[in-house]
């Protein structure tokens, strides 16, 4: 019975609380284990809380900007550096608080400390507050302890110019001018943040477009915004060396399309990928085993290869996502209280890069169709046909759906424009749920909305969207693969 079990939880970011808070509803026993005086982890403390905080202050720098357009001007922004780190800081500890309150709630005991593996069932935790170890047995254990920042051999986070995440998210200062070192949307996001702020920033990727992966239909209207916004974008361009200087960091750049091979920046800021938390002291004594990239082995139960481990979110494999992790961990928490079908299967796992405009998709891409030699069809409705994206002076946008030719079902989506984030989840539910195309065809959307553009895009799998002429031959949507 679930009331029987008495369990850890290693790790209280959205995968381990979500574990641990799941569990202490159906009645378990609940240790939660972390440093951090709150449950929250990287994704409330030093990720994704912090800087869509900071992304939403970037935003209404850039719609003040923007204004001009409409015949609004508005004076040059101040910004007050205390206050704006003081506003970040505030909702890190409002929401991390928050979730301190539930854990008192609902009995979860809270353990401020580092734990190692004694054996399968136990732990020793050198607890934070007080000093001293603890020794506990538990009947399962969740291994939920994250992910950090990859490192680039011969470049030192340690100076205080060169940053990871974490340390631009601090806000030192606002430099004059920022190397972002990686393409990926944390090195964007945050970009976007020092750009909107004042900062001179450039960004370097060794491939040879920004975001690899996403498809390029979806990553080329914000390429064609940064391009106005950062200083310079190097593509197909590896850095060689970072040396630190009186007066910056020179930094040395290699490939063929490099322009200046050397340049000087006040600050740098790495961002090339996260790494699993996997190097947990004891873990060897267990039976759990890591793939050759450091994930730990799981099975649809979020089980290791030892039957009283779970391991969920990303020390359990890409995407690196919280609510993934998030999901990953009430699965964990049903299969170890016998609940009959707990599996983590998904069909579609929503991605969102919070930039602008921002970019989001789920389910089957275009890149992965392609190199799955996958027959689909695309239904793309761009917004410059959408009356609220006009209303918005917003018409870079684009939705799109990809749909099976022969079942007409929606195999996945792909969204660029503001909000499109939020827009998403409509496209999710409706992968999950096998929708068809003529199922969002047919369910009436609010005019005029952003959100109704998954409805035209259905339109134009058909050829009979009212605000964009597609032939009814093909559908009117383009075959791929």
């Amino acid at each position: 019975m679930a009331d029987q079990k008495n369990i850890a939880v290693i790790g209280a970011g959205p995968g381990g609380y979500a574990a641990a808070f799941l569990a202490a509803d159906l009645g378990m026993q609940v240790t939660l284990i972390d440093r951090d005086p709150n449950p929250g982890g990287v994704c409330l403390y030093v990720g994704c809380i912090p800087s869509k905080a900071l992304l939403h202050v970037a935003a209404l720098i850039n719609e003040s900007a923007h204004a001009k357009n409409w015949g609004v001007s508005f004076a040059a922004p101040k910004i007050e550096l205390d206050k704006l780190r003081g506003f970040k800081n505030n909702v890190v500890a409002k929401l991390t608080g928050g979730l301190g309150q539930l854990s008192k709630q609902r009995k979860v005991k809270y353990l401020r400390g580092t734990a190692s593996f004694v054996d399968s069932h136990t732990l020793n935790v050198k607890k934070q507050e007080g000093g001293g170890e603890e020794r506990l047995r538990f009947d399962n254990i969740i291994i939920a302890t994250g992910s950090r920042p990859v490192r680039i051999p011969g470049i030192s986070i340690e100076s205080p110019r060169v940053m990871d995440s974490t340390g631009a998210l601090e806000l030192p200062d606002i430099p004059k001018s920022l190397l972002v070192i990686g393409g990926g949307y944390i090195g964007l996001e945050l970009g976007t943040v020092y750009a909107a702020l004042g900062t001179k920033v450039s960004v370097v990727e060794m491939t040879g477009g920004l975001l690899p992966g996403a498809d390029r239909d979806l990553v080329r209207p914000l390429a064609q915004r940064i391009q106005k916004s950062f200083a310079a974008v190097m593509l197909n361009t590896k850095v060689a060396s970072v040396k630190e200087e009186k007066n910056g960091v020179r930094v040395r750049f290699e490939g063929a399309e490099v322009k200046e091979a050397e340049q000087v920046f006040d600050r740098v800021l790495v961002s090339v990928g996260r790494r699993p938390n996997t190097e947990i002291e004891g873990l060897e004594r267990t039976k759990v085993t890591k793939t050759q990239r450091g994930f730990i082995e799981v099975d649809l139960q979020r089980r290791t290869k030892d039957p009283a481990i779970y391991a969920i979110g990303d020390v359990a494999g890409e995407p690196m996502l919280a609510h993934k992790a998030a999901h990953e961990g009430k699965v964990a928490v049903e299969a170890i209280a016998g609940h009959r079908g707990a599996s983590f299967e998904p069909r579609a796992i929503p991605a969102v890069v919070f930039t602008d405009p921002e970019i989001a998709w789920c389910g089957l891409t275009e890149t992965q169709a392609e190199a799955e030699k996958r027959q689909i069809k695309v239904a793309r409705f761009p917004w410059a046909a959408s009356g609220r994206a006009v209303t918005l002076d917003r018409t870079e946008g684009l939705t799109k759906l990809i749909i099976d030719p022969e079942t007409e079902r929606v195999l996945g989506a792909g969204i660029v424009g503001p909000g499109a984030g939020e827009l998403i989840a409509e496209c999710v539910l409706a992968v999950e749920m096998s929708a068809v195309a003529s199922d969002i065809k047919l369910s009436i959307h609010a005019h005029p909305t952003l959100s109704e553009t998954t409805m035209n895009a259905a339109e134009v799998y058909f050829g009979t969207a009212t605000d964009i002429y597609r032939p009814l031959s093909a559908r009117g949507a383009e075959s791929r693969g």
